[in-house]
Order: structure tokens, then C-alpha cells, then sequence
């Protein structure tokens, strides 16, 4: 199996400068050539103005003027997105001493976990950012800088998360909240679990929510089925809605008490973002399991699937990849290829508030091209990677494989990928 080496398409992700840039190059054009499709139709597929213009048989769509990329060998799918990551503690794992939380360094890791998340292949994320205490809404203004940074490469979302919005304390809590969302932060989020009130916390973040028309998108155990119960109840009319993570403790009620929550869940509409790669910081650690994501999907529960940690306290080894979300709930979660894949892409992003992705022609030009013919084989090998954003390749992985000259490896004829000359 040769590994092809697709060209480059102008302007090169490192070389857009500013806005004007960006916009320039979604107005562009682009033909993928020769990409296989999930139903085995091998197309063309010509991109135009951040959208899909025309999906074809191969060669109907040839130009000798359109820039080109060939994706002969590889699965085009729509592409992921990241609905649970934490910019602001990214990559904290390795340091000595305490986190610095000054806003140059939160604004260079929110970028750097970005970037690593786009090489993977998701090119929106949703970035859980503590505010409050003494770092104040410095953190946030940091992450709401590395988005506008990155505007043309990846579509960055900040979640304002306070910790208490209940009594003294949270008096504080909840003006900063309101300080963020003035300040840009489209997303609302917290802990109920972790404030002495629980409910009241629920009340003041969906009061406040239903007041700016924000989405709401909550962290919390769910180990405790009245609280769920409440949550259901209270959440069921918010529009634009109301999204729940990372939820391992539903695994570890009864089956009837996680049915029953389950329940309730998909009749109020409220989204489960499990985490099945680990655990993040945001809560007290109560155990690793992840959401029970088949029971939720049988209740008609939407469940994406997250990231979380990306190499802090919460996960050090933490990849930010979201094939290997969906492989994890292939291999472990009793999902098929297909539906894993679902919860990193379309499930992702329905819960970001984000428009659908189809390899189909008036769809967002949002997708990732893995080297592989199946969704099984790409999970389990998902090595080789292209990223296109808004119609232009903006991240590319090339796996090489090489095997040293054998009499097994010429009988056996294993396949190579990578450079055919003789190596140093």
C-alpha cells in the first residue's frame, strides 16, 4: 500500500495573514481527486466559498486551472469536532511547580491544544475556561484571543465556567459570569455539582442563559438520579439547549435509576457529552468509567464524544484525538464503526450548534480525508491525515511505513507506504 503525497493547495495553512487572507482563500476553489466515500463510491469532489459545489464520478470534475489534491487511498468523511476540551489547562502536565495562568501562557497553550486537536482532525472545538477566583476573567480573555487567532485554521468556542454561583461566594461567581458573557463567551457552563447548592446553580446559569439566548453546557458527574431528575425538568424549554458531560456516574447507578435518567434526558432534549478517552480536571475524580453511551442513545439521548484532558491533572497522557474517541467506544462502548464515528462528527457538532457536514454538494466544506478504505480499518489505523476547513487544507499527518528488505517481507508482499528509494 503506497502512501500518495497529495499536493499542497496555495495559500498554505502557515501562510494566510489576517482576515482578508482567510476570506480569500474560502472564496478559492479545490478539487479532491479520486477520494473513497463511506457507501465504496470512489468521486470527485470540487470545493468552492467554504462549501462543497459538485460531488462527481472521478474524472467528471477534472480541471487543468482548479488546484488539486489527490485522495487516491484515502476515506473522506465529514469532519470532527472537539465538544469537551480545556484550553486553558492543556499541556500543564510536564511543568514544574504551579500553573501559570498569566495570559500570555493561557493563550499559548489554548492555541498550541488547538492546533494539535485541527492535526487530529477536528476543526471546531469548545474550550471549557475556568474564570473567578484569582485569575479573575484573565483566562478567558486569553482563549477568546488564541480564537481570534486562529480564525481561518479552526473555529475555537469559549465556555465561561465559574465555580460558585450559590451564597456569599457566589455573588461574585455569578456577576463574573455575567461579565463573560458581555465579554464574548457564547457559551455558558459550570459544575452544579461541585456549589453547596446545586439546584441553585442550575437556576442562576439557565436564568441567565434564557436572558442572552446562550447555550448551556454543564459538567457533572450524574451519579445522582433526583439531580439529574431536576435538571431534566428545568432544562426542557431552554433554547437554544442544554448539553451535559462527562456523566460517568449514570455507569455506576442501577440499570433502572440510569434508564430512568435516561429517560428523562431525551424528553427535555438535554445532550450527554461522555469522555471516553478519560476523565478531566473539572471534577472530583469518582472513577473512570464513561457514560453509558448505548443505554443513552436507546433513550434517544444525542451523545457526542469528547476529548477532555489534553496532557494536564486530569489526563497527563491525554491525546485530544478524536478518532481515538470513537475507536475507544468501538472497541469498548458496544458502538458500531459507523456510530462512533457519528459521535465525533455530526453528534459533536449538533451539540456545538454547529450546521451539518455531508459529502454532498451545498454542505460546509469541513472535512478530514484518512488513509484507509472502511470506518473500521480508519479507526483502528488512522495514521495519515488530511484536515480541510472551510474549503482549504489548513493540517496534513503522513504516516511512513517501511519494512527493512526480507525474504518474508518480498513472500509475505507487506504493503509500504512512504518514499520507494533506498533509505540512508
Amino acid at each position: 500500500m503506497s502512501d500518495s503525497q497529495p499536493q499542497q493547495p496555495s495559500p498554505s495553512p502557515r501562510s494566510g495573514k489576517g482576515n482578508g487572507s482567510a476570506s480569500a482563500a474560502e472564496a478559492a476553489t479545490l478539487l479532491l481527486a479520486g477520494a473513497r466515500l463511506t457507501d465504496g463510491r470512489t468521486v470527485d469532489v470540487r470545493l468552492g466559498g467554504g462549501r462543497i459545489q459538485a460531488v462527481g464520478t472521478t474524472g467528471s470534475l477534472s480541471s487543468t486551472v482548479l488546484p488539486r489534491v489527490d485522495l487516491s487511498g484515502y476515506l473522506l468523511l465529514p469532519a470532527p469536532a472537539e465538544p469537551h476540551a480545556h484550553g486553558d489547562t492543556a499541556l500543564t502536565a510536564d511543568g514544574d511547580g504551579p500553573v501559570s495562568y498569566a495570559p500570555d501562557e493561557v493563550q499559548r497553550r489554548a492555541t498550541e491544544a488547538a492546533l494539535l486537536q485541527l492535526g487530529h482532525g477536528a476543526t471546531a472545538m469548545r474550550s471549557h475556561v475556568r474564570i473567578g477566583d484569582v485569575h479573575g476573567l484573565g483566562p478567558l480573555e486569553a482563549v477568546l484571543q488564541a480564537r481570534r487567532s486562529l480564525r481561518g485554521l479552526a473555529d475555537l468556542t469559549a465556555v465561561a465556567v465559574p465555580r460558585l454561583l450559590t451564597g456569599a461566594a457566589g455573588a461574585d461567581g455569578l456577576a463574573m459570569l455575567r461579565d463573560a458573557v458581555k465579554m464574548g463567551a457564547p457559551v455558558i457552563g459550570g459544575c452544579p455539582d461541585l456549589d453547596p447548592d446545586p439546584t441553585g446553580f442550575l437556576e442562576a446559569v439557565l436564568e441567565l442563559a434564557d436572558e442572552h439566548g446562550c447555550p448551556v453546557d454543564l459538567h457533572t458527574d450524574g451519579d445522582d438520579p433526583a439531580r439529574l431528575s431536576r435538571l431534566a425538568a428545568m432544562a426542557g424549554g431552554l433554547r437554544p439547549g442544554v448539553t451535559i458531560g462527562p456523566c460517568g456516574g449514570l455507569s455506576r447507578l442501577p440499570l433502572d435509576a440510569a434508564a430512568r435518567a435516561a429517560d428523562q434526558l431525551a424528553a427535555a432534549g438535554v445532550r450527554v457529552t461522555c469522555l471516553p478517552q478519560g476523565d478531566c480536571a473539572a471534577l472530583e475524580r469518582r472513577g473512570l468509567r464513561t457514560a453509558p453511551v448505548r443505554l443513552l442513545r436507546a433513550a434517544g439521548v444525542r451523545v457526542a464524544a469528547g476529548s477532555g484532558a489534553l496532557r494536564d491533572a486530569g489526563n497527563p497522557v491525554g491525546r485530544g484525538d478524536p478518532l481515538e474517541a470513537a475507536y475507544l467506544l468501538a472497541s469498548q462502548g458496544g458502538l458500531r464503526p459507523g456510530e462512533a464515528y457519528e459521535s465525533v462528527s455530526a453528534c459533536a457538532r449538533e451539540a456545538m450548534g454547529l450546521p451539518e457536514v455531508r459529502v454532498e454538494a451545498g454542505f460546509p466544506a469541513e472535512l478530514l480525508a484518512v488513509r484507509g478504505d472502511r470506518i473500521a480499518g480508519v479507526l483502528s489505523l488512522a495514521y495519515s491525515r488530511i484536515v480541510i476547513h472551510r474549503g482549504r487544507v489548513v493540517a496534513r499527518t503522513s504516516a511512513v511505513r517501511e519494512y527493512c528488505d526480507s525474504a518474508v517481507a518480498v513472500a509475505l508482499d507487506l504493503p509500504r507506504q512512504g518514499r520507494t528509494e533506498p533509505g540512508p
